[in-house]
């Protein structure tokens, strides 16, 4: 290996003392050196420059037992601002997001059925209305996308829905805006989401499976996203439940998202609403047709049991696909987010069920399956947290 230059030591240092102010709030010099191995000299001569560049401060000082007090140290929160952006709805969702992952601004821009370049152009409508929005340097733009995505080039290879192939989103968005620019999978950015903002996160591994129109999961290894081979690490979608079952937009037969997205239950309920006259859901709607998640949602909060049974059956399924998790990689921390979320508990209990069932109970028994807890925002601040990680390396 070749021996470090000293500019690249110096970076790596800075990078390590920052990191290490960022995950251990109100901390001093003295124990900076002391957790980093770094000399003291050096880790002042460090501090200094990062308080002269606003992104630490001196916040007070520490406990003593008789001697000079020490000065602690904390990360200026806004020092910098970070654009998140979600692109995996039936609305872009963009964010001003700080360092600690508090929303500042944020606006929605409907899609309708914009794709191929008027998608991308309101891409560039969101950036821009979020870049007015910023009192604050911004540090780079995150983003989020649904489909097939190449991270380390920026490139979309495939997004269905938006019409987007082998899109260079990133080399667009730099030389437009001439500031970094990230791009990862929705799925993959909401695991790295909890993982760096979520105040119940305490495992350096970590699996995330959003469940919305379509189906995918993030997988975070020893604080890392983990992406793949061929960066499509997660993509459990299109695993088949069901052999000869209904037929999926990726040309199989009884994929998980036939059975157990939004998109397979809303079609479910809709038929169940044609069916039967007497279902609660015709308190909501006028025509089957009108039904979607939030009507679903409705009728089963107001006690519909075909409702619960439609949520339980996705459960069931999204359950085996927990265990595989389970087995394969025997990660313990293992969280469901995204629209389907919001069903709560009938949701979960099946799917702990069989995760319980389809593993090893050694390793089903230390696993802990539950709910992400940033909500809506998820892939939002995932986004963000691809700058932490990517352009200040403090993730």
């Amino acid at each position: 290996m070749p021996k470090a230059t000293r500019q690249q030591t110096k970076e790596h240092n800075t990078r390590l003392v920052l990191k290490t102010i960022y995950n251990r709030e109100g901390i001093s010099r003295a124990e900076i050196a002391r957790l980093t191995r770094l000399t003291k000299t050096t880790v002042s001569s460090i501090v200094s420059e990062l308080i002269k560049e606003g992104l630490v401060e001196e916040a007070g000082f520490g406990a003593t037992d008789g001697g000079k007090p020490p000065i602690l140290l904390n990360v200026v929160d806004d020092a910098r601002y970070l654009i998140g952006i979600d692109l995996a709805n039936s609305e872009f969702r963009g964010a001003i997001v700080n360092l600690r992952g508090d929303i500042l601004h944020r606006f929605n821009l409907p899609v309708s059925d914009l794709d191929g370049g008027a998608a991308l152009e309101l891409v560039y409508t969101l950036i821009e209305k979020l870049f007015a929005a910023a009192d604050n340097p911004i540090r780079g733009i995150g983003i989020g996308t649904p489909g097939l995505i190449d991270p380390q080039n920026g490139v979309i290879r495939r997004a269905v829905n938006l019409d987007w192939r082998d899109l260079p989103l990133r080399r667009l968005l730099e030389k437009r805006y001439n500031i970094p620019c990230y791009i990862a999978n929705d799925c993959q950015v909401a695991a790295l989401g909890e993982y760096t903002f979520a105040s119940n996160s305490s495992t350096s591994n970590l699996v995330v499976v959003k469940v919305g129109r379509g189906i995918g999961s993030g997988i975070v290894l020893n604080g890392q996203l983990y992406y793949g081979d061929g960066y499509s690490a997660g993509e459990i979608g299109h695993l088949v439940m069901i052999e000869d079952g209904e037929t999926c937009a990726c040309g199989n037969r009884g994929c998980l998202e036939t059975v157990a997205s939004t998109q397979a239950i809303v079609k479910r309920a809709r038929k169940i609403a044609q069916n039967n006259p007497k279902s609660l859901l015709h308190q909501f709607v006028s025509t089957p047709q009108d039904i979607n998640t939030e009507i679903v949602l409705q009728a089963f909060t107001a006690g519909d049991n075909e409702m619960h049974a439609i949520v339980e059956e996705a459960g069931y399924y999204l359950g085996i696909a927990v265990a595989n998790f389970v087995g394969v990689l025997n990660v313990q921390h293992i969280l469901i987010a995204g629209s389907l979320a919001r069903f709560g508990e009938p949701l979960l209990e099946p799917i702990q069920q069989l995760m319980r069932k389809n593993s090893m109970s050694i390793m089903a028994d230390k696993t802990r399956v539950g709910f992400s807890s940033l909500g809506q925002d998820i892939v939002i601040k995932g986004a963000a947290s691809l700058l932490l990680a990517n352009e200040l390396r403090i993730v």
